[in-house]
C-alpha cells in the first residue's frame, strides 16, 4: 500500500515489494502470483477500511450530518498539510495512473469510490430535511467526492492548500444556500 501510494503502482517494481516488506521473492509469488493480484488486495483492503480507517475516526464525535461532511474534508486537509501538500488520495491516485485498468481492477477502484460518495449520500439523506426536496442526494454525494479529489489533486498539484480551501469553500457554501433554498 505504501509504495504503491509513494511511487504508484507502475513506478514500484518487484523488488521494491520484497525489499520493503523483508521477503522473498518466491514468498510474495506463493501470495500474490501477479503484481496485479497484489494490487488487487491493496484496493480490498483499502474498500474494507474505508469505514474503521477513515470514515469513523472524521466523524467520531460529530453528529451534524452535513458536520460530518466537513470533518471528513479537513482530515483529507490535514493529511496534505502533514505531508506538505504530497499526499494524494490512494483510489483516485490508481485511478488516474491506470489508464485502462482490467475489468476486476477498474470494479475495486469504483467500489472505493461508491463507498465513499454512498457514505457521503448517507450524511445527506440524515439531512434532507435541510435540502429543497427533490434533491438528488445520491447526485449530490458523487459531486461532493469529485470535489474532494479534485481538490486534492490540485493541492498536490500546485502544492499549496489554496485551492483544497477554495473548492472545500464554495462546497460550504452551495450546501448553505440549498439548506436557505429547502
Amino acid at each position: 500500500m505504501q509504495l504503491f501510494w509513494e511511487r504508484g503502482y507502475t513506478a514500484t517494481g518487484i523488488a521494491d515489494i520484497v525489499s520493503q516488506a523483508n521477503l522473498y521473492v518466491g514468498s510474495l509469488y506463493h501470495f500474490f502470483p501477479t503484481k496485479q493480484d497484489l494490487l488487487a488486495a491493496v484496493l480490498e483492503q483499502y474498500r474494507d477500511g474505508i469505514g474503521p480507517v477513515l470514515l469513523a475516526p472524521a466523524w467520531e464525535g460529530v453528529d451534524d450530518p452535513i458536520d460530518k461532511i466537513f470533518a471528513l474534508l479537513a482530515r483529507y486537509r490535514a493529511a496534505l498539510v502533514a505531508t506538505d501538500c504530497f499526499y494524494g488520495c490512494p483510489i483516485g491516485s490508481l485511478a488516474n495512473e491506470l489508464r485502462e485498468p482490467d475489468p476486476a481492477i477498474r470494479s475495486l477502484l469504483a467500489v472505493n469510490f461508491t463507498q465513499w460518495s454512498v457514505a457521503i449520500t448517507h450524511c445527506l439523506d440524515e439531512a434532507k430535511r435541510r435540502l429543497p426536496r427533490g434533491t438528488d442526494r445520491k447526485a449530490l454525494g458523487q459531486f461532493v467526492l469529485t470535489v474532494m479529489e479534485g481538490a486534492v489533486m490540485q493541492a498536490r498539484t500546485y502544492r499549496s492548500l489554496e485551492t483544497f480551501d477554495n473548492s472545500v469553500k464554495c462546497l460550504r457554501d452551495y450546501l448553505r444556500l440549498l439548506a436557505e433554498h429547502s
